[in-house]
C-alpha cells in the first residue's frame, strides 16, 4: 500500500469516526429535547367560536396532546369538567379550554321556577337525560267522553333538566292489585309560570308522560296546530 492509498483509508475511517459521533450527538440532543418536554397529556381546544353564557357540550372541543410541563395548571384534561357549564365570555376557536373560562349553569333564570315531577323511568328517562338536558314533554290524554279519540299533546317545548333523582317504586293502587309496581324518577325542571302550571296537569291527569331529549342547538319550536296528534288525523 503506497502512501497516497495510507492516507485514503486514515480520511476514511476519520469520516466514519465523524458520522458517528455525530449521530451520537444527534440521539442525545433528542434525548435531552425528550427529557426537557417531558411527558404528553390530554388537553382540549375550542372547535369553533363559543358566544358567552352557551351551554357547553363535548361537541364543541376537540383532544390534542401536548407536554404535561407546557400544559397550565387550569386546563381541562377531561370534558367532564363541562357539565352542567356555560361560556363565561367567548371561547375563540383554537384557544385552549381552561377552568377559568367556563361557569355553573344558573340554576333558574329571571321569571322561572323549580318544578319537580314524577316521571316512569322505563318509558320517560330510560337512563338518557341528565341535569343540563333539553327535553320536550309529551302527555297522552284519553278522550274526554266515550267515543272521543284520544289524543297526544305536546306540553312543554325546551325544558331545562336541573335535576334526576333516584330511582323509585311506587306500588299498585289498593283497587288495582293486577298492575306491576312502577319505577319512577323524580325529575326537577326549570320552568316559566304556564310550563309549570301545563307540566303539573300533565303528571296529574295524563294517562303517560314521556320526555323527549333534544339535540344541543336544535330549534324546537313547534307550532300551536302541530302540538296535538290525532290518529285518526295522521295523513
Amino acid at each position: 500500500m503506497n502512501s497516497r492509498q495510507r492516507r485514503g483509508v486514515i480520511l476514511l475511517i476519520l469520516s466514519v469516526i465523524c458520522a458517528i459521533g455525530a449521530f451520537a450527538g444527534v440521539l442525545s440532543l433528542i434525548g435531552d429535547v425528550k427529557s426537557e418536554v417531558g411527558p404528553e397529556v390530554t388537553a382540549y381546544q375550542v372547535k369553533a367560536d363559543i358566544k358567552p353564557y352557551t351551554a357547553l357540550n363535548a361537541g364543541q372541543f376537540e383532544k390534542i396532546r401536548m407536554p404535561k410541563r407546557w400544559l397550565s395548571a387550569n386546563a381541562v384534561t377531561d370534558l367532564a369538567q363541562i357539565q352542567g357549564k356555560t361560556a363565561v365570555t367567548t371561547l375563540r376557536g383554537g384557544s385552549l379550554l381552561q377552568s377559568d373560562m367556563i361557569v355553573d349553569q344558573p340554576a333558574l333564570q329571571p321569571g322561572q321556577q323549580e318544578v319537580a315531577i314524577m316521571i316512569d323511568a322505563a318509558t320517560g328517562v330510560a337512563g338518557k337525560i341528565t341535569p343540563g338536558s333539553t327535553v320536550n314533554v309529551y302527555a297522552t290524554f284519553a278522550g274526554k267522553r266515550e267515543g272521543d279519540p284520544d289524543q297526544s299533546k305536546i306540553i312543554v317545548t325546551n325544558a331545562r333538566v336541573l335535576d334526576v333523582g333516584s330511582h323509585l317504586v311506587i306500588d299498585p293502587s289498593a283497587d288495582n292489585k293486577n298492575q306491576q309496581p312502577i319505577q319512577t324518577v323524580p325529575i326537577t325542571f326549570a320552568l316559566s309560570t304556564v310550563d309549570a302550571q301545563r307540566i303539573t296537569y300533565a303528571e296529574s291527569f295524563a294517562q303517560r308522560v314521556r320526555l323527549a331529549l333534544v339535540a344541543p342547538g336544535t330549534d324546537t319550536s313547534v307550532p300551536a296546530k302541530d302540538r296535538t296528534y290525532e290518529l285518526a288525523n295522521d295523513k
